[in-house]
């Protein structure tokens, strides 16, 4: 099967969120990290850091992957991205087995960034459940299983993730992991459109070209159901 591509790294995950009245210290540097005051920032998360706090942890890994307030520097960053994901950060756990999927920090490491995977994949980060996928599909880290990809691909479909609808589309279309069936591979498909994944576009296309007018319908009835079900 033909190599496929994760979920890119989350350097950017500090958000910029308002900040509560009775704001304390955590606040307190989210306030100065959104208006660019990163060594304001950097002084309290270094300080509650210190002291535990892996999301202050997680910041700080962020910090030091983009260099704002501290140079850049992926070891350092490698540092406290495991010191939140060892307290079971999900954020941190995704980001600590992306290094390691791409030797940033580290020395890469296939099995190694399956574990951090796996762990931030059952804290249900969608994004680490689709690079989950994709590391059982190749075989790179764990044991190539194609079953075990489509699980991890519909976990993370499932919370609304285009990239695992679009893959979950390719196994029902080539019948990989699961028996193939086009409704569900032209649901799935349609699924990732409707969130603009390009790829997605030509895979329900092509899965067409094989399909009945009324099977067609059908998937796409599948799709306006999944999706009336899911909006929020």
């Amino acid at each position: 099967m033909k190599a496929l591509l994760r979920s890119g790294f989350l350097a950017l995950a500090i958000m910029a969120l308002a900040v509560p009245a009775n704001a304390g210290p955590y606040e307190d540097g989210l306030a100065a990290y959104n208006r660019g005051d990163y060594a304001t920032a950097l002084q309290i998360w270094q300080l509650l850091a210190g002291q535990g706090d892996a999301e202050a942890q997680f910041n700080l890994g962020v910090m030091s992957e983009n260099g704002r307030g501290v140079p850049q520097d992926d070891a350092e960053a490698v540092k406290w991205y495991r010191m939140s994901a060892e307290q079971g950060d999900a954020k941190a756990q995704f980001n600590l087995g992306t290094m390691y999927d791409e030797g940033r920090g580290v020395s890469q490491d296939y099995a190694e960034a399956a574990k951090w995977y796996r762990m931030a994949a059952e804290h249900g980060d969608a994004a680490a459940q689709f690079n989950l996928g994709v590391f059982y599909a190749n075989g790179e880290g764990v044991p190539q299983d194609d079953a075990k990809a489509v699980k991890w691909y519909r976990t993370a479909a499932e919370q609304g993730y285009a990239k695992a609808q679009n893959n979950l589309g390719v196994s029902y279309a080539i019948g990989e992991g699961v028996p193939q069936h086009n409704v569900s591979a032209h649901m799935w498909f349609s699924l990732a459109v409707a969130q603009g994944h390009e790829k997605a576009q030509d895979g329900r296309e092509i899965v067409a070209k094989r399909m009945t007018p009324d099977q067609i319908a059908e998937a796409q009835r599948m799709a306006r159901d999944w999706m009336a079900k899911h909006q929020r």
